[in-house]
């Protein structure tokens, strides 16, 4: 049994890795139903989550150190990205991942501006209060935020998100902009950003934002946004991403 179970665990090379019943029993020359079942007991125990897109590696298999390897290929892929990004709107770029109610920081790029900007790599915010969090959070079903928002949502500043109806209505409306998050002063009162997320074949696997003052017009380097975004994410996925180069007529 505990060869069967190396055998499929090993076909999991990658936390982005997702495969059909089909392609594992095929992959690993077992019969269909024993590969069935084995992938069954493993969803179970969460060594392996089961999406729309396939079988993927769940929370006790990333807990081993599969994050850690997820975020430094996720990191390596965005680095020129963001590094262009920053060049070109001369403002700080940021890349996070989604953790429990919070983000993580994984990049920071922006030369001397990145110092008035208070995050750093390593370092968490509340997901709801920023662009990059929004941008994640509005790719997850209805019932997963009322899950992760059981409790009483935390506000920052007083332009904070403070219930959960109102946290519906504002990822119904990023959703409804193709996906562009925009935070003006919600985690710090004096800054902005527009961010959108990196999405894999199961959903939100990190986001990018740039950051600057919050009085100013954050909607113009919109694009330019997407545009990195759909560059990491193709490197990422190798597929073209559907995201919006000309957002003007969604963000009125």
């Amino acid at each position: 049994m505990m060869e069967r179970v190396t055998l499929i665990m090993d076909l999991f090379d990658r936390p982005q890795t997702h495969l059909t019943l089909e392609s594992v029993s095929r992959r690993t020359h077992l019969p269909r139903s024993t590969t069935h079942r084995i992938l069954d007991q493993l969803v179970r125990l969460d060594w392996l989550r089961h999406t729309v897109a396939g079988y993927t590696l769940g929370s006790r298999a990333l807990g081993l150190g599969g994050r850690e390897i997820g975020h430094s290929a996720l990191r390596a892929a965005a680095a020129p990205h963001l590094l262009d990004l920053a060049v070109r709107t001369r403002m700080v770029v940021h890349l996070a991942v989604l953790d429990g109610p919070e983000i993580y920081y994984l990049d920071k790029v922006g030369g001397r501006a990145a110092v008035d900007i208070p995050s750093k790599v390593g370092g968490r915010a509340i997901a709801h209060c920023t662009g990059l969090g929004k941008a994640m959070l509005a790719w997850l079903s209805p019932e997963e935020i009322d899950t992760r928002y059981a409790q009483l949502i935390e506000r920052r500043t007083q332009h904070s998100i403070g219930h959960l109806g109102q946290l519906h209505r504002e990822l119904g409306l990023v959703r409804r902009r193709g996906g562009l998050a925009i935070d003006r002063g919600e985690c710090f009162p004096e800054l902005g950003c527009v961010g959108l997320a990196l999405r894999g074949p199961a959903g939100p696997v990190g986001a990018i934002s740039v950051v600057g003052d919050g009085r100013s017009s954050l909607e113009l380097v919109a694009p330019l946004v997407v545009g990195a975004v759909r560059a990491v994410s193709e490197e990422l996925f190798g597929l073209p991403q559907s995201y919006r180069r000309d957002i003007s007529d969604v963000l009125g």
